[in-house]
């Protein structure tokens, strides 16, 4: 499992109803994208990490290797901000409002990062997929994303044994067994993606599958009260936003 998943699963909030998280998780990422970036982007994030770190108990370490891919996205994303094509001061110059624009999407997209992170760190995609039944979303549906979720895992363990095998061998001596090793993982994973996908078939077709894979879900009751802390929150953090930018100007 990835390093997310078992967080997710040995969060403080497992056992609470994925609404009430995915409601906060949402609600922070409009809120930061909605918000003017400034001061609302780090209003957002602070309150976000408070929450990761704080009642979430999510360790620090483990949040910080997981917020900074998404981190790295953002910083690329807003890097072209800074530059203007074409024009009087040539091919490339520094754009004039540049900076101020690269700086507010980089505060909005690394706060509204950290409201995702709060619902995948908090909710195992085994706790939401059953549910979406219930919310309409058609079964096969869920079947698949049930399956393909499950064959992720088992084909990141296979490339993981196959490249130790291979650094066994010396397959990572040199810039040329490298390209032989790259090539030999992607072909052994092709392969054994199929080889997994029949006996899977062949396992479902065995055991009667009808349409509908039946799995039980930990039943989990809504918390009025969660739900109104999570409300109050953002109403919180709303409110502080206008006021702090109303003083600013």
């Amino acid at each position: 499992m990835l390093p997310i998943d078992v967080a997710a699963h040995g969060s403080r909030w497992r056992r609470r109803h994925p609404l009430e998280k995915g409601l906060l998780g949402v609600g922070l990422t409009v809120t930061a994208v909605a918000l003017p970036p400034w001061p609302g982007g780090p209003l957002v994030a602070g309150a976000t990490l408070a929450v990761l770190l704080g009642p979430a108990g999510v360790p620090g370490r483990r949040l910080w290797r997981a917020f900074r891919i998404p981190l790295g996205f953002c910083f690329t994303g807003a890097l072209p901000l800074l530059f203007a094509v074409g024009g009087p001061a040539g091919l490339v110059s520094w754009a004039p409002d540049g900076p101020r624009q690269a700086t507010e999407l980089l505060l909005r997209t690394s706060a509204a990062s950290l409201g995702v992170l709060l619902f995948a760190f908090t909710t195992p995609v085994s706790d939401v997929l059953p549910r979406l039944v219930r919310a309409g979303v058609p079964a096969p549906v869920v079947d698949v994303a049930l399956v393909m979720y499950r064959i992720g895992f088992l084909l990141l363990d296979s490339m993981a044994q196959v490249r130790r095998a291979q650094a066994a061998r010396l397959g990572q001596t040199g810039r040329a067994a490298v390209w032989r090793s790259l090539a030999g993982l992607a072909a052994t994973s092709f392969v054994r993606a199929f080889d997994r996908a029949g006996r899977l078939q062949e396992g479902l077709a065995g055991r009667g599958y009808d349409g509908a894979l039946r799995v039980l879900v930990p039943e989990a009751a809504l918390s009025w009260r969660f739900l109104a802390a999570s409300g109050a929150l953002l109403g919180t953090l709303i409110a502080a936003t206008l006021v702090l930018k109303e003083l600013y100007l």
